[in-house]
């Protein structure tokens, strides 16, 4: 089977997909074992993705969301091999506006009964004092739409004004963009690998994130260290239980990693999705936490996410030509009502028009 792996340039991106070039030749290779031929192509330009059109491939391997292009539209990679009737991996560009707007994953499930931490966005000097904040302290600031822990650090939590005031301006000045504000869950955090495939069915890998005390990287470790504890492992449970619902209501195919964190009561909240996660070997989550909690080597987890892809294969597709991409933004076909907890002009300007464009 002919598969060909898209990625762009990482630089340019917020979201990193999953990750280097080195990454994805570990990848290719891993894809190589299964004795399929794999080509792998790094996109600058719309012309570069015509190019993985006019091969014909079996499959495309999305490693990346989006590709930014000079006339200021971003072209979002599984919209654009759907519209040219290729076979892709991953999830259709409904799921991906979910990926990449934590505030319409948040309010869409909200509306269907999954909690998350209360939250609001700002801006700077939107707020002249604590007694305007719609949350009390403490607080969790992160970027609103960007993945992988960027723009996270030990600052993210701030229990008073004037640390709300300087992170904030840090997040704003860094990534151009409305900051978004959680209220702080005093429990652990999860993260969770969900591959659906034939041969598997939908496989939910579940570990916690350890904060950092004195260490610069995050410590995680897997769901076995705890089994003994019985209300350790109800907790997991419960994770695995709310992973599962978000993977179906979010529209998720293929494969997702969610974050998921807890209050002391052992209460779950949904954090965030993220749908082409990052897949270097050792250090990305996805990958490591099928490892941990099912013993999944690197080479058959890469083998895994891409069963569904080759499952589709023969597409049942009329002949498609190669498709321009509209110049015209797409609506967002959410709307929002009752928003409550959920202030700020940023979400007003989310009805009007596009997605936000990722700069």
């Amino acid at each position: 089977m002919n598969i060909e792996i898209v990625t762009t340039l990482m630089g340019t991106l917020k979201e990193e997909g999953f990750g280097s070039l080195d990454t994805c030749n570990n990848v290719s290779r891993a894809i190589e074992k299964s004795g399929h031929v794999v080509g792998l192509n790094v996109c600058k330009h719309e012309h570069d993705l015509l190019r993985v059109v006019n091969k014909g491939p079996d499959l495309v391997l999305l490693a990346a969301k989006y590709l930014t292009v000079n006339d200021g539209n971003d072209i979002w990679l599984s919209e654009y091999f759907e519209n040219n009737g290729i076979n892709f991996t991953g999830s259709l560009i409904s799921a991906i506006d979910f990926d990449s707007d934590k505030v319409l994953a948040k309010l869409h499930l909200n509306k269907l009964g999954i909690k998350s931490a209360k939250f609001f966005t700002a801006r700077p000097g939107q707020f002249e004092s604590s007694h305007e904040l719609p949350i009390s302290f403490p607080l969790f600031l992160k970027p609103l739409d960007s993945a992988n822990g960027k723009g996270i650090d030990i600052s993210s939590l701030v229990n008073n004004f004037g640390e709300f005031q300087r992170k904030l301006l840090s997040l704003s000045e860094n990534f151009g963009q409305t900051v978004l504000v959680e209220e702080y869950l005093d429990g652990p955090e999860f993260t969770c690998a969900l591959i659906k495939s034939n041969s598997h069915g939908l496989s939910v890998s579940v570990m916690e994130i350890l904060p950092p005390e004195s260490k610069d990287e995050l410590e995680i470790r897997g769901e076995q260290v705890k089994e003994e504890k019985t209300e350790y492992s109800k907790m997991t449970s419960n994770i695995r239980q709310m992973a599962i619902v978000v993977f179906h209501h979010l529209g998720i195919r293929d494969f997702g990693r969610i974050d998921i964190k807890t209050n002391r009561l052992g209460e779950c909240f949904f954090v965030k999705a993220d749908l082409v996660p990052g897949m270097a070997p050792g250090s990305s989550y996805f990958p490591r936490t099928c490892q941990a909690a099912q013993n999944m080597s690197y080479d058959k987890v890469v083998q895994l996410i891409i069963e569904g892809g080759i499952s589709r294969v023969p597409l049942d597709l009329p002949n498609a030509s190669v498709l321009p991409l509209s110049s015209k933004p797409r609506k967002s076909k959410f709307k929002f009502r009752d928003l409550g907890m959920y202030p700020g002009s940023f979400l007003a300007k989310l009805t009007r028009g596009r997605r936000p464009r990722i700069k």
